[in-house]
């Protein structure tokens, strides 16, 4: 969430960022108002322990005196505004919490450069990179190909759990373990520190990256205990230093996660999206950037940087695209999605998202840089960017390199990762 200092000196900021967003300003005039509000309960409660405070040194004076009426009646005054605090406190905190359930909802204040769009036809085309495949062939959607060499169970896993889920097979399953290999091998390369983090956090954690009212329906609740299956794995990867203040000698940290993610994926149901393309659970290699407020931009262009030399190593075509105002949601201040080439769909479809969050969820995590022990330290900016989602690597794989016959060459980059093979062979079975 935005800084609370931002609604008290500079509101004229969010506002202009709602007017490029098409939102009314309600939401910020209502954060203010109910900053006012706290701010005087605070000051009431401050005077009222000013006063017991005073109260109870004469309480010393009755004593001193001798005056057991005095003394009676100080002690019943000090009781009673000891009464009057804890019913000021309990207001202050009603009130607080009042306030920052709006301020939660405020999005991120955008980069500048974003482009101004409705929705995401206003994305603009930031870089192409590849060459589209060009085919003797009429190109197969990957549902074909993973049918035609039984790499994927589909039926059977709506059996066991339900629809959107799916046994990966054979030489598929061997090539999603090597993407990801590859991928934590080539980011480790650059500095990387690999994590594995847990699949399950809890609500606390949760809404300190990301807007809870807008993500919930998608994410997978586990009751009675109130965990939630991680969407992503920048969630669990960011949250991890939650109040905490991570030392400037540890900063930049860079991180690369591999977890299972679980989404409900609700929405599209077009023949693209099927198979493994739109899935409940699937992996994914994730960067995660914790570092001071000056180093978060070009932090960000180092990591869209780190996709796409990942990308092209692979050797598949895709563009990158700015997202624009209007698509781009609560959590980000800019961000940069990378979306392949499907030939068997004809469409370029996203593979990658790229952010830098600013000081958005650190400050709702409250993660700060700089002396651990040492009071007031800058909050912290966090970043992060897909490295491979290998569902959807898969798919950009298996319909770029597809062959005549319905086999899957092997991108050399993966190849020490395949035991040199050339091609996938199909399952037996």
């Amino acid at each position: 969430m935005l800084d609370i200092a931002v609604f008290r000196d500079e509101p004229e900021r969010v506002r202009a960022d709602f007017d490029r967003r098409g939102l009314p300003h309600d939401p910020i005039d209502e954060v203010i108002r109910l900053d006012g509000v706290w701010r005087d309960l605070l000051k009431e409660t401050d005077v009222l322990r000013a006063e017991r405070n005073k109260a109870a040194r004469a309480i010393g004076a009755a004593k001193k005196a001798g005056d057991k009426d005095e003394i009676d009646r100080v002690m019943a005054e000090v009781a009673s505004i000891g009464e009057a605090i804890g019913v000021a406190e309990a207001k202050v905190d009603e009130a607080l919490a009042a306030r920052d359930a709006v301020r939660m909802r405020i999005p991120n204040i955008m980069h500048p450069d974003v482009p101004q769009g409705a929705d995401e036809g206003g994305n603009t085309v930031h870089s192409v990179h590849g060459s589209k495949p060009d085919f003797e062939f009429e190109p197969r959607l990957h549902n074909d190909l993973i049918e035609m060499n039984k790499w994927v169970e589909l039926e059977r896993a709506a059996k066991v759990t339900g629809s959107r889920f799916y046994y990966l097979k054979g030489d598929l399953a061997r090539l999603e373990v090597a993407l990801s290999t590859f991928a934590v091998d080539f980011l480790r390369g650059r500095g990387f520190t690999f994590v594995q983090p847990p699949v399950m956090m809890n609500r606390t954690a949760y809404e300190g990256v990301t807007d809870l009212g807008d993500f919930e329906t998608v994410m997978y609740g586990i009751e009675p205990d109130g965990y939630y299956m991680t969407a992503t794995s920048e969630h669990p990867l960011t949250a991890m230093y939650m109040g905490e203040t991570v030392p400037s000698e540890h900063l930049p940290m860079r991180l690369v996660g591999v977890s299972d993610c679980f989404r409900r994926e609700v929405g599209s149901h077009s023949l693209s999206d099927r198979g493994i393309w739109r899935v409940h659970q699937f992996r994914k290699v994730e960067q995660i950037v914790i570092c001071e407020a000056e180093q978060s931009w070009d932090l960000h262009e180092e990591l869209l940087q780190n996709c796409i030399d990942l990308w092209d190593a692979l050797g598949l075509h895709y563009e990158v695209v700015n997202i624009c105002s209007g698509d781009m949601g609560t959590v980000a201040a800019r961000k940069y999605d990378l979306e392949a080439w499907l030939p068997g769909a004809g469409a370029y479809k996203e593979v990658v998202s790229c952010s830098n969050c600013t000081d958005y969820q650190a400050n709702r995590l409250q993660i700060r840089t700089g002396q651990p022990g040492h009071a007031n330290q800058p909050i912290a900016h966090t970043l992060n960017s897909t490295a491979v989602a290998t569902s959807r690597a898969l798919v950009a794989i298996m319909e770029q390199y597809q062959t005549a016959e319905g086999g899957v060459r092997i991108p050399e980059a993966l190849k020490p990762y395949m035991g040199g093979q050339d091609a996938l062979e199909p399952c037996p079975f």
